[in-house]
């Protein structure tokens, strides 16, 4: 079965992982699948060393370790799939999980926000609008008469 996953895991581009960074564990899954489900290994467990992988630029093992912090035991990221009854889809299940967390684990970081203020128009307008609500509520108004 190990001959079915791909030589190299695409997680971005110019960022692949080699397909023997990757373990793999298998083990009866509870849940659906009929008389077969006492007997066969379907619940998939896939793990990924991203604290000693040389797939990983030091810069992005960094981002990795510090955003996947809470999920790692060891510097190890483990995901398990058990969701399906074939042990060939929780396989593709857990591969598709790893993609995504790493993909969002290893993001460059959001570019820093440039401060801006409005324009002198854009101020103008907005305080002539408050007069102009200002005024719109201030005829609302009843007036008690004087006497």
């Amino acid at each position: 079965m190990e001959g079915m996953l791909p030589r190299e895991v695409q997680v971005r581009p110019g960022f692949a992982l080699p397909a023997d960074e990757l373990r793999w564990r298998y083990s009866r899954s509870s849940g659906p699948g009929g008389q077969s489900v006492n007997t066969s290994d379907s619940r998939v467990e896939l793990s990924f060393d991203v604290a000693t992988s040389p797939s990983l630029r030091p810069a992005v093992r960094a981002r990795a370790l510090a955003r996947l912090a809470g999920r790692l035991h060891d510097g190890v990221l483990t995901l398990v799939a058990s969701e399906h009854r074939s042990q060939l889809r929780n396989r593709e299940a857990a591969l598709d999980r790893l993609v995504d967390v790493l993909r969002t684990a290893t993001a460059p970081p959001p570019r820093a926000r440039r401060s801006t203020k409005p324009s002198r128009g854009a101020v103008e307008r907005r305080l002539q609008a408050k007069k102009q609500r200002s005024a719109t509520k201030r005829d609302r108004r009843v007036v008690p008469p004087h006497d």
